[in-house]
């Protein structure tokens, strides 16, 4: 008696625990479709092209697609060699018309040489990302790692290295009738042939690719890059003007709640689209207060989230104009678990659309240029050249609008016709955006902090200042130069070793100021001439008269 109720109560807990495991289930389902959902996924491209970058990032991914190519097309040519026509191919005169024993010794020579190329191109590569980095930096290691060219070298090799030993597997004492896999090996000796011509490009590759001009226009062309993803002439400027009851201003004395990052780790994208979404979901707006590149941890306040007040115009019931936003709800679980696939967070600074990273390894380049182990400053001018030419771009194009809205649907409702007519945009997400300012002083003041006793990288900095000038739009950019400016010669005062040298410094960035301040500076040339070679020119001019 006593069995048969234990048995029973065993069957009540199994039964018991698989309900709960099945509730259990469901709700991860819901919850993972509430995460997943089309509302959420608005910026699948930006999400798509992350992945895509991850990918490229890898030194594994291009590669590994080579061999997997060789590992189909090795079978594929020898189905096609055995429906294909023997005198044919003997009419082929670079073709292999060879028996057995000789494709065999031909695919083993294959096989054997390419991996040894490889094992040699890996042995290069090791060498010279340990030169770059303690020449360039750590940081600049993932430009060598994703470089397409030497991916596609290696790639090339044990991609026919996997096609050797496959066709080598194929090849046996065949009828007659078939012989050999002709049009295979034939296929092979080609690429063997490509493999010995993609050594030598791939030498030649690498002694282009360690020089210190390559590598920071490489890193310009990638700050260009991001600089064009963010800057442009298209902003939120327009929604700004047309939104009402002055949101913009009025959203910070709205209730408020700390929003705090899922883990700990570096900022690496921000999707914004998800984030509108989510502010339109539970009737708020959303603030954050860090860059992309910022470390966060898991109690950092990153920003906050701003509930509309009950009265607010832009509230509504669920069941009516669908277009607008839905009536206020304080956040619960599943707004924590959206927002943390709404932000991207990696334990170490990635590749990403920031646009400090990409100065920052120009900066960085500089940097180590001056260090006293390397000490060449004409790496270190040809730096501030190339950051001098990015945030030219950066002061003449649109800066992004700090303020993003969520634009309602038009509505075919003749009814609606007036709320249609007087909401155009709603606040949704307020981001914090660098000021061309901020980039300046952590590019080029990070350069003149390290600088600070070498005139040639001083001088450059004046020239860097005045160059800048021309690109300038407002007031506040001049000053922001007028400053810097005064920091170098702050600077040189303080560090350089001869009286002689802190006085042409000094020279130059009076001049510079002046030129700064003109009212045509941005139409004349600026020819900085010091004292000396004044003195010398006056001197020639007497002597020619």
């Amino acid at each position: 008696m006593d069995t048969s109720k234990l048995m029973t109560v065993n069957k009540d807990d199994k039964k018991s625990l698989w309900i709960r495991t099945l509730d259990i289930s469901q709700n991860k389902l819901k919850q993972f479709a509430q995460l997943w959902s089309l509302q959420t996924l608005t910026d699948l491209p930006d999400r798509l092209r992350n992945l895509w970058q991850q990918l490229i990032g890898s030194y594994w991914f291009i590669p590994t697609a080579c061999v997997i190519i060789g590992i189909l097309l090795a079978p594929l040519l020898v189905t096609i060699d055995q429906h294909f026509d023997r005198e044919t191919v003997r009419d082929i005169t670079f073709a292999f018309t060879g028996d057995d024993d000789a494709a065999r010794a031909i695919m083993t020579a294959i096989a054997g040489a390419v991996l040894g190329v490889a094992g040699t191109t890996f042995s290069i590569t090791i060498a010279v990302l340990s030169m770059a980095s303690s020449q360039f930096g750590p940081r600049l290691l993932r430009n060598f790692l994703t470089d397409t060219p030497n991916q596609l070298v290696l790639g090339a090799f044990i991609g026919t290295f996997s096609y050797s030993l496959l066709v080598l597997k194929s090849i046996h004492k065949y009828d007659v009738a078939f012989g050999v896999p002709q049009l295979a090996v034939t296929f092979a000796i080609i690429m063997a042939i490509v493999c010995a011509l993609l050594l030598v490009y791939f030498v030649q590759h690498m002694v282009h690719a360690i020089q210190a001009s390559h590598v920071i226009q490489n890193a310009s062309n990638d700050a260009i890059n991001n600089i064009h993803y963010w800057y442009g002439s298209h902003c939120d400027i327009q929604h700004q003007r047309d939104i009402e009851h002055h949101d913009v201003e009025q959203f910070h004395n709205w209730s408020s709640m700390p929003i705090y990052p899922p883990r700990s780790g570096y900022i690496q994208q921000i999707y914004l689209e998800s984030l509108i979404t989510l502010t339109q979901d539970y009737g708020g707006v959303i603030q954050i207060h860090v860059n992309l590149g910022d470390y966060v941890t898991d109690k950092n306040v990153i920003g906050y989230f701003y509930q509309r007040p009950t009265a607010h115009p832009n509230n509504r019931q669920k069941t009516s104009t669908p277009q607008l936003a839905v009536v206020p709800r304080a956040p619960d679980g599943v707004f924590w678990q959206r927002f943390a696939n709404c932000i991207r967070i990696e334990q170490r600074l990635v590749h990403s659309n920031d646009i400090a990273y990409s100065l920052g390894q120009m900066t960085e380049i500089a940097v180590r240029a001056l260090s006293p182990g390397i000490n060449d400053p004409k790496t270190a001018v040809n730096c501030v050249q190339s950051l001098t030419s990015c945030l030219s771009i950066m002061m003449r194009c649109q800066p992004p609008s700090p303020y993003h809205f969520y634009v309602p649907a038009p509505n075919d409702d003749a009814s609606n016709a007036e709320v249609k007519q007087q909401r155009l945009a709603i606040l949704a997400v307020v981001t914090h955006t660098p000021k061309i300012s901020d980039f300046i002083n952590t590019s080029l003041g990070e350069i003149r902090r390290y600088a600070a006793a070498d005139l040639m990288v001083l001088k450059a900095l004046c020239q860097a200042m005045v160059n800048l000038n021309y690109a300038r739009v407002n007031s506040a950019q001049q000053q922001t130069l007028l400053h810097e400016l005064t920091l170098i010669e702050r600077a040189g005062e303080e560090n350089l070793n001869y009286q002689e040298l802190t006085d042409d410094l000094i020279a130059m960035s009076k001049q510079a100021k002046q030129f700064i301040l003109s009212d045509d500076a941005q139409h004349r040339y600026f020819d900085y001439v010091s004292e000396f070679d004044a003195h010398i020119r006056k001197a020639l001019q007497t002597q020619s008269k």
